[in-house]
């Protein structure tokens, strides 16, 4: 779940790096596996979700499949009840969000219809530790536009996690993110963030998708073994300016052309980036998610 931008009011003469880098919490081998158990629960919930992207499917029962699954598995959701700055908690375990509609759209009786973008972003917690991704779909057959924009914002992503290996500041990445959106004649959503994740859904640092100057001045950070980040990038067709629904949650374009959200949780560690949401990378992640989805053996796997 994205967050809102904070600017920084400090003054401080120490650099940024040194000043950020205190306040992230570095990661442990240790705790960077055990968010891996959150990360593939949440892999998991997205596909049984894209399972559900089809003509005809309510938002609802979507985000329904996913709650019965995180109850299943005795993971807790980490966007229902989730507050607001207006006091209106989020009301479902997983944001919906159809074609204009950029994030934190709210499951309900709106149909998918032939030709959407259908934008869903999950997170749980698992023994103590957070996991959080997104992925828009398309639903049926899309026109080329839609086409063009799940392309170019899944790319975005993929920029990111190579970058992150031979990067030494956020900064770079997030440079290289913003020009190669551009570049294809869509627009970074500046509104809205990543962040830092670990313990708690939210923590330091802020991850923007593009370069400002307050990121220089004030909020850029160090790529280094430890760090855990949500990157999400959030591209637009048109206008990068969003606003908010009568529902206090929907973020949507104001011009009301397609969005498309990706979104990992990535662990920075000394062999490179490691993505805590993704699939199933070896035989022994195939034989531990199958343990605790179905109490499936080894040796039926092998």
């Amino acid at each position: 779940m994205t967050r809102l931008p904070l600017k920084s009011a400090s003054s401080h003469v120490e650099t940024t790096a040194t000043r950020n880098d205190r306040m992230i919490n570095l990661r442990s081998e240790r705790e960077i596996a055990l968010m891996r158990k959150a990360g593939l629960l949440v892999w998991h919930a997205h596909e049984i979700a894209a399972s559900y992207c089809r003509p005809g499917v309510l938002t609802e029962e979507i985000d329904l499949a996913v709650e019965r699954f995180f109850i299943d598995q005795g993971a807790v959701s980490l966007f229902k009840g989730f507050p607001s700055g207006n006091g209106v908690p989020f009301p479902a375990v997983t944001c919906i969000s159809v074609n204009e509609e950029v994030v934190h759209g709210i499951p309900g009786k709106r149909e998918l219809l032939e030709g959407d973008l259908v934008s869903i972003d999950t997170g749980c917690s698992f023994e103590g530790w957070c996991g959080d991704a997104a992925v828009t779909r398309p639903v049926g057959k899309i026109d080329e536009t839609f086409e063009k924009l799940l392309n170019i914002t899944s790319r975005t992503l993929d920029l990111a996690i190579q970058r992150l290996a031979k990067a030494s500041y956020w900064s770079e990445v997030a440079r290289e993110m913003e020009n190669f959106v551009r570049k294809n004649h869509f627009s970074v959503v500046e509104t809205l963030v990543g962040h830092g994740i670990g313990r708690d859904m939210h923590e330091p640092p802020q991850v923007p998708n593009y370069v400002c100057a307050d990121l220089l001045r004030n909020g850029d950070f160090r790529i280094q073994p430890g760090l855990v980040i949500a990157v999400e990038p959030m591209v637009n067709i048109g206008s990068k300016r969003v606003r908010v629904g009568r529902d206090h949650w929907t973020m949507s374009t104001v011009d009301r052309k397609g969005s498309a959200h990706f979104e990992h949780t990535i662990a920075i560690t000394k062999a490179g980036p490691y993505v805590l949401t993704g699939p199933p990378q070896s035989q022994e992640e195939m034989i531990d998610i199958s343990r605790y989805l179905w109490g499936v053996s080894e040796n039926s796997i092998a």
